[in-house]
């Protein structure tokens, strides 16, 4: 479904209403330097991408990526045009969790397709910021991709922050004796810090190549804008490198608390065992009932055997209590 489509010239969106994909084409044709349309497609349907590709002339291996989604981040160069693979991220503050989307760009002279797929970044606020700077609109579609890039970017930040906070509570809950280790939410988190990292990662060289003139296309103005965007993007993988080692200790030590947990009961087990084995090893030999044994016929035998059996009890519960069996 097309979201918006405009038309932008001398630094300005021309029209207010949306434009028709057959219009934007037509204005593309007779483009000239720094004019350029935006189309932005959400959750494409089976015919939008094949109108687009036929209206634009779009290279059929970036339509068919385009058409499938869970693509790895990446920025590939088709001659006049480029196709750019972007991973979105938002956190769900009630279910605590991270949910990726993505958005391929189509870009080249005249024009810049965006096609988003699920959650993540809405692009209303990157198209708004662009047009608020008309310096920057000038300088043609290379401009758009910039303020996509710098919002999905910038998106990342927020949610590295909440998992920062979602890793200090795991950290607390860990060594917390009245909460049930929480194993399943640590990998849970780690999960999603190596899918954050496939998102990041992978951007960082494409993005060094932005900002030191790797694409001849983009102009030279905007090259410190990508810097920006290839610097918070660093930003973002350094923490998130940091919060995959730092789960791993997390992990490391949640698992050697169960361990040492379940020794303790172990511990306690066998003593209780080896209180209760004496007196029974006692008892047992007495109830075979032979004819001749010792005590068997003595007044005294029967208090005699309950006396000993209280007495190593006894003793065997302070030794287990001195050992902190107990």
């Amino acid at each position: 479904m097309i979201i918006d489509s405009a038309h932008y010239k001398d630094g300005v969106r021309q029209h207010d209403d949306a434009l028709t994909p057959e219009r934007a084409a037509e204005l593309r044709r007779s483009a000239g330097t720094g004019e350029f349309v935006w189309i932005g497609v959400h959750d494409p349907g089976d015919g939008d991408l094949a109108s687009l590709a036929k209206l634009f002339s779009l290279h059929e291996l970036a339509v068919e990526d385009a058409q499938q989604a869970h693509q790895r981040p990446k920025i590939e160069d088709y001659g006049d045009d480029v196709f750019v693979v972007l991973k979105t991220a938002h956190y769900h503050e009630d279910a605590e969790e991270v949910h990726f989307g993505e958005i391929h760009l189509f870009a080249g002279p005249g024009y810049m397709i965006s096609v988003r797929h699920g959650p993540g970044s809405e692009l209303h606020t990157a198209r708004q910021r662009l047009e608020a700077r008309p310096d920057l609109v000038k300088l043609g579609a290379s401009s758009a991709i910039w303020a996509v890039l710098d919002k999905v970017v910038d998106d990342y930040i927020p949610v590295v922050d909440a998992m920062e906070d979602d890793i200090e509570e795991v950290e607390k809950d860990v060594f917390d004796d009245d909460i049930p280790a929480p194993t399943r939410r640590i990998y849970h988190l780690k999960r999603e810090v190596i899918e954050f990292h496939r998102a990041v990662w992978p951007l960082l060289n494409p993005l060094e190549l932005l900002e030191q003139g790797g694409f001849e296309r983009v102009p030279e103005e905007l090259r410190s804008f990508f810097r920006d965007v290839a610097d918070h993007a660093r930003r973002v993988d350094e923490q998130v490198q940091s919060q995959r080692e730092l789960l791993t200790s997390v992990l490391q030590a949640n698992l050697s608390l169960v361990s040492v947990n379940q020794n303790e009961v172990v511990k306690r087990i066998s003593a209780l065992f080896g209180i209760v084995a004496v007196p029974t090893f006692i008892a047992s030999v007495y109830g075979m009932n032979f004819e001749h044994m010792p005590e068997l016929h003595w007044r005294f035998g029967y208090p005699l055997c309950i006396a000993v059996m209280a007495l190593v009890a006894v003793a065997l519960v302070q030794y287990f209590r001195r050992i902190d069996w107990l």
